[in-house]
């Protein structure tokens, strides 16, 4: 077994891990984030909402269930699996596990990396990495291998000159170019538009299986577009990049709110309502990702153990009320680790987003409820 390709992940302050190359040879910029989840890689690693991001697994062992091609989380352009791709700018792990022990795996993860081009690094502290980077926040970071490896000057430069992740636009970099429509699982109950900003591939499966046609269309959807479907319901997901940047999006939810169809919105999906109903958002320092985060409901006093993955928030306190022009609203839920805004809804109930992962492809299932929680708002709208 030859010996791999020494790497380096750089961070933009100039701190420097040294390890092995995993997956790809080469190079690759992105903003250095932690997944505190302990399984589930596969499902991070497709997840559109990590575009342009390295992320950096907590877990000590990474690899174990190999690759397969049932879990991913991103589908092509016309929603089918075909197409299904790594968004993630980079991976770093601890430990790779040398061989893949699941009955459902068709390869291994660093053959999956290297066939798509992901440039990834192992062999590094990565307890080192996550408590630097909960210390300094998430920042600018590379992978280099190979040809890619300089002096660390160089590469550091490299790294401080590509762009930040404050004030990117990226949900239109991962849309769908032209839609798709996903069936329901049995007879159709009602039709949903769902605006993908960076729609995980669960989601529409969760409308599915509640008998819930859903009519995925690209960010740039005009109100037109929408209304011409002429669906019960409108959807927003979750995606990556700074909601500070998606004014277009903005619009539309509020052309939407105005006409009061039922809405419901996850994770950039929050902030886009959230920005709708008038709240400001912020970057915050490293951000929510992984399997194991708490979050408070309000009005219910339920806890759930969600899975995440944002790096910006809306702007609030729990329980707090405010004006919008639909209508009064409430900051319906928090994390209970920090007090993050984790939730918002309209006080009529026509519309509320939660900041977290119902769909929780690859778990914890505690938030699925919610998608029966809409459901609801539809039975409302037409009387049922």
């Amino acid at each position: 077994m030859s010996k791999p390709d020494a790497a380096a992940l750089v961070l933009e302050d100039g701190r420097v891990f040294r390890g092995a190359a995993y997956g790809a040879v080469g190079q690759t910029l992105g903003e250095a984030v932690f997944c505190t989840g302990m399984t589930g890689y596969q499902e991070t690693l497709t997840d559109p909402s990590y575009h342009r991001q390295i992320v950096v697994a907590t877990a000590p062992q990474v690899g174990n269930t190999g690759w397969n091609g049932e879990d991913n989380e991103s589908v092509g352009p016309d929603g089918s699996a075909n197409d299904a791709k790594m968004w993630v700018a980079g991976f770093a792990i601890r430990d790779a596990s040398r061989r893949a022990s699941s009955w459902r795996a068709n390869g291994t993860l660093d053959e999956e990396m290297r066939r798509q081009d992901v440039v990834g690094i192992a062999e590094i502290d990565t307890r080192a990495v996550v408590r630097h980077l909960r210390t300094r926040g998430s920042m600018k970071a590379g992978i280099f291998s190979g040809d890619a490896l300089a002096d660390v000057d160089t590469l550091v430069e490299r790294v401080q000159s590509q762009p930040s992740m404050a004030g990117a636009d990226l949900a239109g970099e991962v849309s769908t170019t032209s839609g798709y429509v996903v069936e329901p699982e049995g007879e159709a109950r009602y039709s949903v538009v769902a605006v993908d900003l960076g729609i995980k591939s669960n989601t529409p499966r969760m409308f599915a299986r509640r008998g819930i046609r859903v009519h995925v269309v690209p960010a740039t959807a005009t109100i037109d577009q929408v209304r011409e479907i002429g669906a019960d319901g409108f959807f927003l997901s979750n995606g990556p990049g700074d909601p500070a940047t998606a004014d277009s999006v903005v619009r539309l939810t509020e052309e939407v709110l105005g006409d009061g169809t039922p809405m419901f919105g996850i994770c950039f999906g929050n902030q886009i309502l959230g920005r709708a109903l008038g709240r400001g958002t912020y970057k915050m320092k490293f951000g929510h990702r992984g399997l194991n985060i708490p979050v408070i409901e309000h009005e219910t006093g339920r806890i759930a153990i969600t899975s995440q993955n944002h790096g910006f928030a809306l702007e609030g306190e729990a329980g707090e009320e405010f004006d919008t022009p639909f209508g009064r609203a409430i900051v319906s839920h928090t994390c209970a680790n920090d007090g993050v805004v984790e939730g918002v809804r309209l006080l009529d109930d026509s519309a509320f987003s939660v900041q977290y992962h119902p769909e929780a492809a690859a778990g914890p299932h505690d938030a699925e409820y919610l998608f029966d929680r809409f459901l609801t708002l539809l039975d409302k709208k037409v009387g049922k």
